[in-house]
């Protein structure tokens, strides 16, 4: 591992923070937390954090010391100055002389110490960093650190390793209880450079801020270093000579580990599943032991609250076998969640005040010959846990190749996984209505589809975008937010459609609602029109619908957890409009499909609704067609879009909000709503 510490960069933080304020005892926190947290072999999802103790004015004018420590809810890689919140560190000095302390009333005496009451929850570790003597203090969560130590004779290599260069500190939960082992175990050990948590992370510390974080590259260099040396390979497991698709197995993982049903609403609370492989993973996941040492719990105790303490193991899936293979998944899960309900059972017998029993679902799924799944609420939930997973398999990779790897025991990590402390972290806010589903959107480039796709995303939903213009998929999807899916698909091709909805259970583990909005309007007297428009006009109109539909029904058959289909319809499927019968016939045919859908699905829990919508600017209806409609008609492009009840135009945007409710609308299948601001002509009889 290589330094980045640059003189001129650190020169660039002092003078750019200086212009805002900012001393530069902070600013170069601020340069050395951002170097430590843009390393995931350092920091990964905020596990550590950094320390600078300096003086700043309070509201009197009058200057105090403080300590400035990583505040919670800030990323290391990015923060900024205000995520190193100012604590008056005399006060927290004088808790050393307590015998014990609770974590409620740390966390109310930190915050209360706080020179900016509005500042984010100092570190559960602060108390630490300020009974340290040394002015700037970096802590992580080294990937080679933890493999080192994660062993059982752990402290025995650190020893070897770091001599008495480091001080050595067992096992502890964070808070209080850390704090004052750390400050007896360096009270006997006051010239070291650092110190090792045993099982837990590293420590090094210095009265600038180079050379504590270049004691941290160091120490964590020589970890690295020694890992290498006569490094062992795991042993591989036979595997069936073919292995299944992910686009195959993902579904069915997915539905195997929805989180809860609700009888009475038909409803299933699912999860997003974020796939990963390469030749690391595949190594680790084909291990011939890989259910005894994935078995033994997570790396480091931050990682319990993301991952839980143990993965789901699922036997490798062979293709053609799915059938088989989903039996197996179904027993494995039942057995993890049987294992969980125990473990809760025997730890919580001892803990005062009795906890609440989490969902007993993994959080992590190990698959032999394909990969592993992070699961998660969202799309950013499961990537997290995704990154905990890789960094896991790092760690005992390592540490299997030196000797064996053994973390924290089963008792400590139930009491890190039910810590008040550590559950805060993941916040308790509301779930947005469509949160945990995953949506697709045909023609999501632009009009209907565009505004389709970022009102469901507005909603909670994971979003894929598909649109045949690529350039213009990927602007929707922008427009969204970094986790929607862009792809390049034309509906017309069955293939297509099929591959574009492969890479969306890739990317999400599944499908929950589909949108088949695409569409083109073709126009000609239907007894004079060209065989060839109207056959174009229904594989566009029509068979394109039953192409996305079947591909999605395939996906929710597979989850066996229910889903929605909405069509875009069209009012020309019940009020068919002169010289439009091209386009008509088809809309008017899928219309009737969304009615087959239902009847067809709706014991499988599938729902299939439409949109009739009329008028609607869009790349179907274009500005210069409004232009050339109204002018033949003798009316202003007001009157012509407004031309209904209402005597009002109809957005886009309020197209989407009926695509909106149909997906909320849990116990509506074979409706239609119609969205044109009124015609009676168009109303279903």
């Amino acid at each position: 591992m290589k330094s980045r510490w640059s003189d001129s960069d650190a020169k660039d933080f002092v003078k750019r923070y200086a212009e805002k304020g900012v001393n530069e005892d902070l600013a170069l926190r601020t340069y050395t937390t951002r170097l430590l947290g843009g390393d995931p072999k350092l920091v990964l999802h905020g596990g550590g954090n950094t320390s600078v103790k300096t003086t700043a004015k309070d509201l009197l004018g009058e200057s105090v010391d403080v300590i400035c420590v990583k505040g919670s809810g800030w990323d290391m890689g990015n923060i900024e100055p205000q995520g190193l919140p100012a604590v008056k560190l005399a006060p927290l000095r004088k808790l050393l002389a307590l015998p014990k302390l609770s974590d409620e009333d740390m966390v109310n005496y930190q915050r209360i110490n706080l020179l900016d009451s509005t500042a984010p929850n100092p570190s559960v570790e602060t108390l630490l960093h300020a009974f340290l003597p040394h002015k700037y203090i970096d802590h992580t969560h080294s990937t080679a650190v933890l493999a080192l130590t994660d062993q059982p004779d752990g402290e025995k290599l650190a020893r070897e390793l770091y001599g008495k260069r480091m001080a050595y500190v067992p096992y502890t939960i964070p808070g209080f209880a850390l704090a004052k082992s750390v400050a007896e175990v360096f009270s006997k050990n006051p010239d070291v450079e650092g110190l090792v948590l045993l099982r837990h992370g590293i420590f090094t510390f210095a009265d600038d801020p180079k050379t504590a974080y270049e004691r941290m590259i160091e120490f964590v260099t020589m970890a690295e270093e020694r890992l290498a040396k006569n490094k062992k390979p795991l042993k591989q497991a036979a595997l069936p000579e073919e292995i299944a698709r992910v686009a195959d197995i993902a579904p069915i993982l997915r539905g195997a580990v929805a989180i809860e049903r609700n009888e009475m609403a038909g409803t299933v609370k699912r999860q997003i599943l974020c796939f990963r492989t390469n030749a690391a993973i595949l190594n680790y996941v084909n291990g011939a032991e890989l259910v005894r040492y994935a078995n033994q719990g997570v790396v480091t105790p931050d990682h319990t609250i993301r991952t839980k303490n143990y993965p789901l193991v699922v036997p490798a899936p062979e293709a053609g076998k799915l059938a088989e293979w989903k039996q197996a998944v179904e027993k494995a899960v039942a057995e993890y969640v049987a294992a969980y309900h125990a473990y809760f059972s025997e730890h919580n017998a001892r803990a005062e005040p009795k906890k609440k029993t989490l969902d007993p679902l993994p959080r992590v799924i190990l698959v032999p010959g394909v990969g592993l799944f992070g699961l998660g609420a969202s799309a950013k939930d499961a990537a997290i846990a995704a990154d905990i997973a890789e960094n896991t398999v790092e760690v005992i990779t390592d540490s299997e190749g030196l000797s064996s790897y053994q973390p924290i025991s089963e008792a400590d990590m139930f009491d890190v996984e039910y810590w008040s402390l550590e559950q805060a972290k993941l916040g308790k806010g509301a779930e947005k209505v469509l949160a945990r589903q995953v949506c697709v959107v045909t023609g999501g480039g632009s009009g209907i589809g565009a505004a389709t796709a970022k009102a469901m995303a507005a909603e909670g939903a994971e979003v894929a975008v598909l649109d045949r213009d690529h350039d213009a998929a990927l602007k929707a999807a922008k427009a969204i937010h970094k986790n929607a899916l862009a792809i390049a698909c034309d509906v017309t091709d069955p293939a297509a459609v099929k591959a574009a909805f492969a890479k969306v259970v890739e990317a999400f583990g599944g499908v929950d609602i589909v949108v088949s909005n695409a569409g083109a309007a073709w126009q000609g007297k239907i007894g004079e029109v060209e065989n060839e428009t109207l056959r174009k006009s229904f594989e566009l109109n029509f068979f394109a619908h039953q192409a996305v539909a079947q591909a999605a029904v395939h996906v929710m058959k597979a989850q066996g957890t229910g889903g929605c289909l909405l069509f875009n319809t069209s009012k020309q499927a019940v009020n068919p409009g002169k010289d439009f019968g091209p386009y008509g016939l088809p809309k008017a045919s899928t219309l009737f499909l969304m009615k087959q859908y239902a009847l067809d699905y709706g014991k499988e829990g599938i729902r299939s609704n439409a949109v009739n919508a009329d008028r609607i600017r869009s790349g179907l209806l274009t500005d210069e067609m409004v232009a050339a409609r109204s002018k033949a008609r003798g009316l202003s492009e007001k009157d012509y879009m407004g031309g209904n009840l209402l005597g009002r135009e109809v957005y886009a945007s309020e197209v989407a909000e009926a695509f909106v409710y149909l997906a909320h609308a849990e116990k509506t299948t074979a409706g239609v709503i119609t969205v044109d601001g009124g015609n009676i002509e168009a109303s279903l009889r």
